[in-house]
């Protein structure tokens, strides 16, 4: 992109819609408003006109002016509601490109712009690209923390906290040879250190939760063959996903889908049915794939109807237990701890719903209010409990020492808002953005 360029892109929706909304940004936005719209509106007031260009009537659009540096780039902004049609979208375009360096805007560029004119921060902006991409009310929630500025404002705490720790030592280390000045800075800067690890040692635990709202809980179906397994399957992706057959063994492969279940996103894995042994090799493979599903499951539901044996047992203890078929009539007795249903008649659905939705707030619930939400923060973090650990286990070594410890913890936790060694991050960070954005 050309070096202060302005940059323009259609900011919504692709396609024929009612309204489309185009974003112009850069020293030469209010050129390109007043080329197509004639003379400025009011800065931040809608106005009804006009755009016009050689040829003649263009549209007729609502137009907005927003004058730097008070704007989400930081830059001179102006947008054009304009009627959803490609023919009138690409005609603008075209009329933009007319005037000398103005440029068609690359994937994040707006939101490069805000994060280099101080207007969001590295969190701010991962967590917009976050909020783009949710699909369920935990991931907004989590998002919205992360953009609103919120987990930076905890990041900022924990720099403001290593550096006055960092300054208090530096200013002891210009009298080493006054022992006393130098135990006393150490006893008092030494529990702030420990209880800041503390802190950073409680965040990364929660960061496991934040993932699982980010990515989806993974939920897996499983137990022995005949079960209805597939059947409850399809009974909470909502469609036919998995095959249902009385014929033991039809479900060979691990089948998975992810879904929206109540505001949360679940990954759902059905599983090829557990017995002792098979002569099918390829049911042998799925039976395999299917104890590894289950070691890594996030939410374990263990299937068992009153018409089936149960050879192999789960390898862990399942999170919810499922009697299936409790439409047929057995003398069989289910499990006390097991949830009585049937898939085929609807029943027990209801409880089933109630007690997954309460499996999964217990494991969701506190992850919105995580702070160290991505893997890169998680590694940040974890550098800086190392550099923390190496300065109190080290206690005797040179005050000198200790300062270098605690002055890379500074850096490396301010460095994940980006406020110094950032640049090779910028590139990754904002190909995750749209065009427009």
């Amino acid at each position: 992109m050309i070096e202060n360029s302005t940059i323009y892109a259609l900011s919504s929706g692709q396609g024929r819609a009612g309204i489309a909304v185009i974003r112009v940004s850069g020293p030469k936005a209010g050129e390109v408003l007043s080329a197509l719209a004639g003379e400025r509106p009011k800065p931040r007031f809608a106005s009804l006109r006009h755009l016009k260009s050689a040829d003649g009537l263009i549209d007729q659009a609502l137009v907005l002016w927003f004058p730097g540096p008070e704007t989400v780039t930081g830059e001179d902004m102006a947008e054009f509601h304009v009627h959803g049609s490609p023919a009138v979208i690409a005609k603008l375009f075209t009329e933009f490109a007319k005037i000398e360096n103005v440029v068609p805007a690359e994937a994040g560029a707006f939101t490069r712009r805000a994060f280099e004119n101080g207007r969001l921060d590295l969190v701010e902006v991962e967590g917009l690209a976050d909020l783009l991409g949710s699909q369920t009310e935990s991931q907004r929630r989590l998002a919205m923390r992360q953009f609103l500025g919120e987990s930076s404002a905890v990041y900022e705490t924990w720099r403001v906290q290593l550096t006055a720790a960092l300054a208090m030592l530096e200013a002891a280390i210009d009298f080493v040879d006054e022992d006393d000045v130098v135990q006393d800075a150490w006893d008092q800067v030494r529990p702030n250190i420990v209880n800041l690890r503390a802190e950073l040692l409680r965040a990364v635990e929660l960061s496991a939760k934040a993932g699982s709202v980010r990515d989806g809980l993974k939920l897996v179906i499983a137990g022995p063959p005949n079960a209805g397994k597939s059947s409850l399957m399809n009974w909470l992706v909502g469609h036919d996903a998995a095959i249902v057959s009385p014929i033991a063994g039809t479900t060979r492969d691990v089948v998975e889908r992810v879904i929206d279940f109540h505001g949360a996103a679940l990954v759902v894995s059905d599983t090829a049915g557990l017995r002792e042994a098979t002569a099918d090799s390829i049911e042998a493979v799925g039976i395999n794939r299917a104890k590894v599903e289950v070691r890594d499951a996030d939410i374990l539901v263990w299937v068992t109807a009153p018409d089936v044996v149960v050879e192999v047992g789960p390898e862990r203890i399942p999170d919810v237990q499922v009697w299936n078929k409790s439409d047929l009539d057995s003398s069989r007795i289910r499990n006390d701890e097991s949830i009585a249903v049937s898939v085929k008649m609807g029943q027990g659905l209801n409880q089933l719903t109630e007690i997954l939705k309460k499996q999964i707030q217990a494991r969701v619930g506190v992850a919105n209010h995580a702070i160290v939400v991505r893997d890169r923060h998680v590694a940040v973090v974890q550098q800086t409990i190392r550099l923390l650990n190496d300065s109190l286990e080290n206690e005797k070594q040179p005050l000198e020492l200790i300062a270098e410890d605690l002055r890379k913890a500074t850096r490396a936790i301010a460095s994940i808002t980006g406020r110094i060694d950032v640049e090779d991050l910028l590139g990754k960070i904002f190909s995750e953005f749209c065009i427009g954005k």
